[in-house]
C-alpha cells in the first residue's frame, strides 16, 4: 500500500492542562510526613542505631583488613569494635582532665573577664551615668531650695523585718550517688548500644544487605547489589578519609593553640575535630570558646587576635586546598542543603543531629543516586546537576542565556569531542525542542531564537577541535554520578581523519549539507557542516527550500562529490524525504546521498530497513557516524583515482 504524503508543516496540538496531584503523589506526601514524625518521636531509639550504622561504616575497613589478615568474622569485628571503644574512652577521659583543669582555675577567669569588662564599660558608656547622675544632682539641687523640708522619721517607727531561715535536709548516700552518677549512666548507656548494635551490623553485614536487597531491588539483582555494594564501600572510604582529616585539623588547632598560650589546647583540638563535620560553619563554631578563654587568660588582646588569625588561616586551607586534593572534588551535598541539614537534624535530634547531619545527609544522597524512586533525595541535596546535560542545553535555550550553553560546553568539552559533544548533548536537547515544536508548545519567535542561539554557539565553538582531550576523569570520590549525569554516555572517540584526502573533496562546497524540512534541522545541519570541515573536508551549507521543487534546477553541482541531508524529528512515513531524493538524484546523478536520521529509536527507521524505505546510498544515526562515512567515500575516491593510472598502465604494458 502506498504510504500517502505528508502535509508540508505539522499542525499544532492542543496541549493538555495540568493533572492534578495524583493518589501517588499525596501517599508520598504522607508517608514523608510520617517518617518525618517517626524520626522526630523515635529519636531516643533511632539516635543509637545511627551512631551505630555510621560506626560500622568507619570500622568496615579495619575489619576488612583484619579479615585479610586470616582473622576470623568474630574476633575480627570485636577488635575492630575494641579500638573503636578505647579510642572513645582515650577522648572522653582527655576531655573530662581538661574540664577539671579548666574549672580550677575559672574564678581567675571569670576576674580578668570582668576586669576588661569594666575598662570597657568605662571607656564607653560608663561615662554617661556620671554626666546623668550630675545632671540628676542639678535638679534636686534646684527643687529643694523651693521645697520645704521634710519632717523625719524616727528609726524606731520603722517595722523590723523577721529573719528567716531555710535549712536542706542531709542527703542520703543514694541520693549523692544518683546526682553524681547521673550525667555519666546517659551517655555511658547510649555508647554502650551504639557498640552492640554496631558488632551486630559488622557481623550480619551480608544478611542485612540481602534483607535491602529484598525490600528495594530484588526485581534487579544485580544492579541493587552493585548499587548496594558501591554506596557502602564509598560512604566507608568517605567516613574514613573525613575522618582522618577532622582529626589532622584539630591536632592542628590543639598545636597551635598551645603554642599560643591558651590554656587546654587537647580539649579544644577535640572540639575542632568534631565540630569539623558540619561543613562551611563547624570550624568557626568550634573557635569562639577559646577565642573567649584566650581573652579571659591574656590581661591584653594578642592572644585573642592570634587565636583568631588561628583558625581564619586553618580552615580554608584545610578546606579549599587538602580537601580538593584528597576527595577530588566536593563532598556531594550543595552548600544550601548542608545549612538546611543542620537545621534539620538539629531540630530532630539536637545536638547529636547537627554533628551527624552531614553525614546523615551524605547517605540519602547516595541512596538517590542509585534509587529511582529516591531521585529526589539527590535533586534537592546533591550538588550535581539536576538535568541531564541534553536537558540544560534546552533549558537555558529556551530561557534566552548562550552564555551559559557555551560554559557548559566547554565544561564537558574537556572531556569529550567536539562531534561528542554535537551527538550526546546538542542534538538531544535540540530532539526536544522538536518534540515541544510538534506538540504546539513553542511559538516561532521562541523557535527561531533558539536556531540564532544555536548558530551562535557553532560559531563560538569553531576553535575546537574534534579531538578528546582525555579520558574522563575516574569517580574516585565519595559519590556516583547522578541519575542525570548518567543518562550521557562515556565520551566517544572523535572521528578518524583520512591521511590525505583527494583535493577535489577539500574544496569548498565538495560536501551539501542539507537540513529537512523541520524547524530545527538547519541548526544540525550547520554542526556536520563544521565538523567536516575540521576533518578537512570542503562543506556548504544551503537551506531547505534551495532543493524544492522550483528551486533544485539553480542549485550549484560544480564540484559536488557527496549530499548530506540532516533530520532531527520525522513522523509518519518518509514520502517528502523519497521525493527529496529523487530530485537529488535528477540534478546530481552519481553523487552519493547520505542521511542522518538522528532520532535513531524511530520505529520507522529500525536497522537495517532504512535504507530499502528511503533509498539513501548511506544511512547514519550520529554526527560523528556521518563524518566517518564522507570520510570513507573521499577514500574511496582517492583509491579510484589511483587504481585507473594503473590499469592503463597494465594495457598499455600488454
Amino acid at each position: 500500500m502506498a504510504a500517502s504524503p505528508l502535509p508540508d508543516a505539522p499542525q499544532p496540538a492542543q496541549v493538555a492542562a495540568a493533572d492534578t496531584p495524583s493518589l501517588r503523589v499525596l501517599a508520598g506526601l504522607a508517608t514523608g510526613v510520617v517518617v518525618i514524625a517517626a524520626l522526630y518521636f523515635g529519636r531516643d531509639v533511632l539516635v543509637p542505631i545511627m551512631l551505630a550504622v555510621l560506626l560500622s561504616f568507619l570500622l568496615a575497613p579495619l575489619v576488612a583488613l583484619l579479615r585479610r589478615l586470616r582473622a576470623g568474622r568474630v574476633p575480627s569485628v570485636i577488635l575492630a569494635v575494641l579500638v573503636a571503644l578505647g579510642v572513645i574512652v582515650g577522648l572522653g577521659t582527655l576531655i573530662g582532665a581538661q574540664v577539671a583543669a579548666l574549672a580550677s582555675d575559672a574564678p581567675r577567669y571569670a576576674e580578668t573577664v570582668q576586669k576588661k569588662v569594666e575598662l570597657a564599660r568605662s571607656s564607653t558608656i560608663g561615662r554617661l551615668p556620671q554626666l546623668l547622675g550630675g545632671l540628676s544632682k542639678r535638679f534636686e539641687d534646684a527643687s529643694s531650695e523651693t521645697a520645704p523640708p521634710a519632717p523625719a522619721a524616727r528609726e524606731s517607727d520603722a517595722p523590723r523585718p523577721v529573719p528567716v531561715v531555710v535549712e536542706e535536709a542531709a542527703a542520703s548516700p543514694w541520693e549523692l550517688a544518683g546526682r553524681v552518677l547521673e550525667p555519666i549512666l546517659a551517655p555511658l548507656e547510649t555508647t554502650v548500644i551504639v557498640l552492640v548494635v554496631a558488632i551486630f551490623i559488622l557481623l550480619q553485614r551480608e544478611d542485612l544487605r540481602d534483607r535491602l536487597i529484598r525490600l528495594f531491588g530484588s526485581s534487579d539483582l544485580h544492579r541493587t547489589t552493585t548499587a548496594m555494594d558501591e554506596a557502602a564501600a564509598r560512604l566507608s572510604r568517605y567516613f574514613l578519609t573525613q575522618l582522618a582529616l577532622n582529626a589532622a585539623f584539630g591536632t592542628v588547632i590543639g598545636i597551635g593553640l598551645s603554642l599560643i598560650g591558651v590554656p587546654s589546647p587537647v580539649l579544644w583540638g577535640i572540639l575542632a575535630a568534631l565540630m569539623r563535620f558540619i561543613p562551611y560553619i563547624g570550624a568557626f563554631i568550634a573557635g569562639l570558646p577559646p577565642l573567649l578563654l584566650a581573652a579571659a587568660v591574656d590581661p591584653g588582646w594578642s592572644m585573642a587576635i592570634w587565636t583568631i588569625g588561628l583558625f581564619v588561616v586553618a580552615e580554608p586551607f584545610m578546606g579549599y586546598v587538602v580537601e580538593p586534593l584528597v576527595y577530588g572534588h566536593s563532598t556531594g551535598l550543595s552548600p544550601v542543603s548542608v545549612i538546611v541539614a543542620a537545621i534539620f537534624w538539629t531540630w530532630l535530634w539536637g545536638p547529636i543531629g547537627l554533628i551527624l547531619s552531614t553525614p546523615l545527609t551524605l547517605c540519602l544522597v547516595v541512596l538517590g543516586r542509585h534509587v529511582h524512586r529516591l531521585e529526589f533525595l539527590d535533586v534537592m541535596l546533591g550538588d550535581r546537576p539536576a538535568l541531564s546535560p541534553p536537558e540544560s542545553f534546552y533549558q537555558r535555550m529556551l530561557a534566552g542565556d548562550p552564555d551559559e550553553v557555551f560554559d557548559q560546553a566547554e565544561l564537558l568539552l574537556q572531556e569529550r569531542s567536539l562531534s561528542s559533544y554535537y551527538d550526546e548533548v546538542a542534538l538531544k536537547g535540540l530532539q526536544l525542542a522538536a518534540a515541544d515544536a510538534a506538540r504546539g508548545t513553542l511559538a516561532p519567535a521562541q523557535l527561531t531564537h533558539i536556531n540564532e542561539a544555536v548558530t551562535t554557539l557553532i560559531g563560538d565553538l569553531a576553535d575546537h577541535d574534534d579531538a578528546a582531550n582525555g579520558d574522563a576523569p575516574a569517580e574516585d570520590g565519595p559519590l556516583p554520578p547522578s541519575l542525570a549525569e548518567q543518562e550521557l554516555p562515556a565520551p566517544g572517540m572523535p572521528a578518524s581523519a583520512a591521511a590525505i584526502l583527494p583535493p577535489a573533496w577539500t574544496a569548498r562546497g565538495a560536501v551539501l549539507c542539507l537540513p529537512g524540512r523541520g524547524p530545527l534541522d538547519e541548526a544540525a545541519a550547520a554542526m556536520l557542516a563544521q565538523l567536516l570541515e575540521k576533518h578537512g573536508l570542503g562543506a556548504r551549507l544551503l537551506p531547505y527550500q534551495a532543493t524544492s521543487r522550483d528551486r533544485i534546477e539553480g542549485l550549484d553541482r560544480e564540484g559536488v562529490k557527496m549530499v548530506c541531508i540532516s533530520y532531527l524529528d520525522i513522523t509518519g512515513t518518509p514520502a517528502h524525504l523519497r521525493s527529496l531524493l529523487r530530485r537529488l538524484r535528477r540534478r546530481l546523478p552519481d553523487v552519493p546521498i547520505l542521511v542522518g536520521l538522528w532520532p535513531a529509536n524511530h520505529a520507522v527507521f529500525a536497522a537495517g530497513d532504512a535504507r530499502g524505505l528511503v533509498g539513501a546510498d548511506h544511512y547514519t544515526q550520529s554526527l560523528r557516524e556521518s563524518v566517518e562515512q564522507c570520510l570513507a567515500e573521499a577514500a574511496r575516491a582517492q583509491n579510484d583515482e589511483a587504481t585507473v593510472p594503473d590499469a592503463l598502465l597494465a594495457r598499455n604494458a600488454g
